[in-house]
């Protein structure tokens, strides 16, 4: 369906189409022109051989008309040879000399005709084709009207074998050189639209990260001019309208966080009770979603730079010192099992940092109290969270990746954004990630990322 949309598909099949038909015309149009000027060359021999007969045409010293042909031309327009034929008429319309014993003219006299006539007749029954011309002449002072004809079944064998040897090749010398020309017509066709190539590889690059790109105009062909213009003016409102998002979400972020600190300092300095511990888990939890949101946003714009190195092992240590005294606090506690050896990978690693303690804070979310969270660093540059909560089902395990998807609307605890914020950390790796069943029940977040060069080069195979 793609190739049969595409342009250039679409070229040559009209090219293709194109080429059949010019074939089959150019064809006709060679036969008609061949037979044009076979029947010009014909009228000029048969005008030279009127003026033959003029030449050899006068009056008899006893009286009426004598001729006398040379041997060759007496013996071409004779009976046996059948092929030429010639009748002399005077001017009462009598014909005096011909070369059929029938002595009729060949063909209408028309009076008022001037120079050479072409005449073209069947013989009698309508076996055979006649082409001819007939000339007025004035032989001292009488006129007479000389009449050329010649049997058109009788054609020079050069004539013919022209007209049916070169008509039935021809069409196997102009398909070659049309389809040379289709191939040019290609080349130059793609020449044409290399701006438009570079305008479509230049769209490659235009993302979240990368609002400021826009399609060159530069030789821009003009009959596509215009719509260039026009994406690259609905870019720069795109730009515009995700520079305002990004703005209002982050300043929105910064506000919250003032009042937020506020209202902890002020909770804090209650007496302890069920109902000031509520309220605790309730700040903490709208500092987090304050938190994710800010990450969110500022992940809309962050790029990896390809160059830069992370060390998984260092990364899951700083996250496991981070969050253990709250999962302390809660009744729960965090395991970390790593090589002693870095492991290097490819990325960024405060972004993998936050993927990380994103993944953890959720497996803390969901492990019941008296429990592990296990932290595994693989040295093929995977990182692993297991919690013992209630797993997540096989058909939620591709939606919980989804900004704002929560599994019941009733949960309390997040907005919906820490996975969603660890996949973009993620994919901005080219890495990947999967959930599975945990080995004790539960659930099993697993990262990937690329190897650093150096990390790659010890490992095994």
């Amino acid at each position: 369906m793609a190739l049969r949309k595409s342009i250039l598909s679409r070229i040559v099949a009209l090219h293709v189409v194109a080429v059949i038909v010019a074939a089959v015309l150019l064809r006709f149009v060679l036969h008609w022109s061949l037979a044009s000027d076979v029947a010009t060359l014909q009228l000029n021999t048969m005008a030279a051989q009127i003026e033959i007969f003029a030449r050899h045409l006068g009056p008899a010293s006893t009286g009426g008309w004598s001729l006398h042909l040379p041997d060759g031309v007496r013996d071409q327009y004779s009976d046996t040879y059948d092929r030429y034929s010639y009748a002399i008429i005077d001017g009462e319309g009598r014909v005096i000399f011909s070369s059929h014993a029938s002595k009729q003219p060949l063909f209408a006299i028309d009076p008022n005709a001037i120079g050479i006539v072409p005449h073209r007749a069947r013989t009698p029954g309508g076996a055979k084709t006649i082409a001819g011309a007939s000339a007025r002449k004035d032989i001292d002072g009488h006129p007479v009207w000389i009449q050329v004809a010649e049997k058109l079944s009788h054609r020079d064998v050069i004539v013919d074998d022209v007209l049916t040897n070169f008509l039935q090749q021809v069409v196997w010398i102009i398909v070659p050189v049309l389809l040379l020309l289709l191939g040019a017509d290609l080349v130059i066709f793609r020449l044409a639209i290399r701006p438009l190539h570079k305008a479509s590889d230049r769209a490659k690059h235009i993302s979240p990260t990368r609002l400021d790109v826009r399609l060159p105009t530069d030789d821009m062909p003009p009959e596509i001019l215009p719509l260039v213009e026009a994406v690259n003016q609905a870019l720069d409102r795109l730009e515009l309208g995700f520079r305002s998002h990004r703005e209002f979400a982050a300043d929105a972020a910064h506000e919250l966080r003032t009042p937020l600190a506020i209202l902890r300092t002020r909770i804090e300095t209650l007496p302890h009770s069920e109902a000031s511990r509520a309220l605790g888990r309730d700040v903490e939890n709208m500092s987090r979603v304050v938190s994710q949101l800010l990450d969110a946003t500022e992940l809309e714009t962050a790029v990896v730079d390809p160059d830069s190195i992370a060390d998984l092992h260092g990364v899951c240590i700083e996250v496991a010192e981070f969050i253990a005294p709250l999962a302390l606090k809660r009744g729960k506690s965090i395991e970390l099992t790593c090589p002693d050896e870095p492991i290097l990978v490819k990325g960024n690693a405060e972004m993998i940092r936050r993927a990380t303690r994103n993944l953890v804070e959720n497996a803390l979310h969901h492990t019941p109290e008296g429990t592990a969270i296990e932290i595994i660093v693989g040295q093929d540059g995977s990182i692993s969270v297991i919690d013992n909560g209630d797993g997540v089902p096989p058909e939620n395990r591709e939606s919980i990746f989804k900004r704002f998807w929560r599994r019941s609307t009733r949960a309390s605890g997040g907005a919906g954004l820490g996975l969603s914020i660890v996949k973009k950390i993620v994919e901005a790796h080219h890495g990947s990630i999967v959930v599975e069943d945990g080995p004790g029940g539960g659930a099993r977040f697993i990262m990937r990322f690329p190897l650093a060069p150096a990390q790659a080069s010890r490992m095994p195979g």
